[in-house]
């Protein structure tokens, strides 16, 4: 159907790229990257010529593990596409970085994300990316001028639990957490698809790694197997406090889902330390705990 797959090796999806490429049926090409002797970027679409002319092209590349040097290597990217004559050019980002930054906190910052989709406006044709972070901007359309789809992962998590889980979920031996009120709108849709209790944590931060959880919603926690579920997890300090709340709670075991895993900072090992039974996330940043395949999300969003 004209539709090359490509990947950025620095995009962090290479392997999710491939499964893409697979189940659509489409052609799949690396771009290399490499820099010169003074540490310029160098970047090569490994094709052949005319291969990309007339076609519409698929750059899938998350921003991680170096989110700035994502950002560089993928306008390069699709504008290296557009003058090789793809006729469309889209990028599925699985976590887009630089929307956490979404307001002027402070005097003279600046408002990242509406540079960064200021670059993507003007280099690629469409946008798709998943959970990412939408806090003081509503819509896509609020900062992007192209085409723009924020997928979730809720669907595709709450039949991963049900069928991980499926025996605890049979016994209602399973409850749900949202660790802070931004998660809570995961946690509890994703609850309600699996048909378990749910709750939250109130969170008062007192620094950037200084938290103090308390529940809202009381709900039996002794004896259950807690699932605590949260969009992005970072450095890992509010899963943490979660998760030492339910143990003093009486919980049986804590696992801790999530869609986005940057675990900085020695995130993951700080996390087993407080208790976790075990950590799951999404392939959006591909890591051996990325155990929920979002190639299908995509594709079927691809194919419409």
């Amino acid at each position: 159907r004209g539709v090359i797959m490509i990947i950025t090796t620095v995009g962090n999806s290479e392997l999710l790229a491939k499964k893409m490429a697979l189940s659509l049926k489409c052609k799949f090409r690396l771009i290399k990257v490499d820099n010169f002797p003074d540490k310029e970027l160098y970047l090569q679409f490994q094709i052949k010529k005319n291969e990309l002319k007339g076609k519409k092209v698929i750059i899938v590349g998350s921003f991680q593990p170096d989110p700035n040097f994502s950002l560089l290597k993928l306008i390069l990217a699709a504008e290296t596409a557009k003058q090789l004559g793809a006729k469309k050019v889209v990028l599925i980002a699985p976590y887009l970085g630089f929307m956490r930054q979404d307001k002027m906190f402070n005097y003279g910052e600046a408002v990242t994300n509406k540079i960064m989709s200021k670059l993507i406006n003007n280099s690629f044709d469409k946008i798709v990316t998943v959970d990412t972070h939408i806090h003081r901007i509503k819509l896509m359309k609020d900062i992007f001028k192209i085409s723009a789809k924020n997928l979730t992962a809720n669907h595709t998590i709450s039949e991963f639990i049900k069928s991980k889980f499926k025996n605890k979920v049979k016994q209602n031996n399973i409850a749900i957490i949202g660790p802070d009120w931004e998660s809570y709108q995961w946690a509890e849709v994703i609850a309600k698809q699996v048909g378990c209790d749910v709750t939250v944590f109130k969170k008062t931060r007192f620094s950037s790694r200084k938290v103090r959880e308390k529940m809202i919603k009381p709900i039996e926690i002794k004896g259950k197997d807690i699932i605590i579920v949260d969009d992005i997890i970072s450095t890992g300090h509010t899963i943490i406090e979660a998760t030492k709340k339910v143990k003093k709670l009486g919980a049986k075991s804590v696992t801790t889902i999530c869609v986005h895993g940057l675990f900085v900072e020695g995130a993951i090992s700080k996390i087993k330390k407080s208790g976790v039974k075990e950590i799951i996330t999404t392939n959006s940043i591909q890591r051996k705990e990325s155990k929920i395949d979002l190639c299908k999300l995509l594709c079927e969003e691809i194919k419409k």
